[in-house]
């Protein structure tokens, strides 16, 4: 991973929200806060939470006594959440690392995080996080998506994009969203942290979008993969957003289109 696949900023945030939260995320973010929820807790932690898909998901599942505090490592993408949820007494707002979590030992009966211990520098750091401010017997519940063969819009886009700059094709997505697919590595680097009941499940669904121009503006400009491509020709988002349409259109119709996505859900107990 690189350093610059850490920072969502400017319009990525608002983009992110708009287009790939309801192709990709929406159906995983319902389906870990019933997990979630399962649990019962009183105080949650939630990393990496990002533009608040989770939280929007899981606030209304908890009870009106629970705590929950949300965090993200970028500030614009904390602020862009806030901004989308109803007011909630109930939730505190919070820029962290997870890497370097501001919280005490002990502190919450469950950490969740949707797809963001791809971004962890050092995942077994994170997941050590993660433990620490654990209550003994509390789980940690997150998921990272599976290799990017498995998902097929985010495959059609990079192939695209490697067309257009074949010297310096940008590889964001296969390096990173998709690079932390090896379940036995996953496996691993939890027990290396101390997590014990290591339960992995592979859940594949469905990504629909109106028109095969959707998933094109939303990988092309609603992810870092926007920073790959104007650092290549400054110029060039529009056009290449274009031809990834039309990339995907030539694969999957011109009009409602769907494909797979599959990602691995992980709940391990401290």
């Amino acid at each position: 991973m690189l350093e610059t696949d850490k920072v969502f900023a400017g319009r990525i945030p608002e983009n992110y929200d708009r287009y790939m939260v309801p192709l990709i995320f929406e159906p995983y973010a319902a389906d870990l806060a019933r997990r979630a929820a399962s649990l019962s807790p009183a105080a949650v932690l939630e990393t990496a939470a990002g533009s608040g898909v989770v939280t929007r998901a899981l606030a209304p599942e908890l009870p009106q006594s629970a705590s929950y505090v949300v965090t993200d490592l970028n500030q614009p993408m904390i602020d862009y959440a806030a901004s989308r949820q109803p007011p909630d007494t109930r939730i505190t707002w919070q820029q962290a690392d997870a890497l370097a979590l501001p919280f005490e030992n002990s502190a919450f009966d469950l950490v969740c995080c949707q797809f963001g211990a791809m971004f962890f520098p050092d995942r077994t750091s994170g997941y050590r996080e993660a433990r620490r401010v654990l209550k003994p017997g509390g789980h940690f519940l997150f998921s990272v998506w599976d290799r990017i063969e498995e998902n097929v819009f985010a495959d059609d886009v990079t192939n695209a994009l490697a067309r257009i700059f074949p010297s310096d094709p940008p590889r964001f997505l296969a390096r990173t969203p998709h690079g932390y697919h090896d379940t036995a590595l996953i496996r691993r680097e939890l027990e290396g942290a101390g997590f014990s009941h290591v339960v992995i499940e592979t859940r594949a669904e469905q990504s629909r979008a109106s028109s095969p121009r959707l998933p094109a503006v939303a990988y092309c400009q609603g992810t870092l993969l926007r920073t790959e491509i104007e650092a290549r020709d400054a110029g060039s988002l529009e056009s290449a957003t274009d031809y990834v349409a039309s990339a995907i259109a030539d694969r999957h119709g011109r009009a409602e289109i769907a494909a797979k996505i599959q990602a691995h859900v992980i709940m391990v107990v401290a």
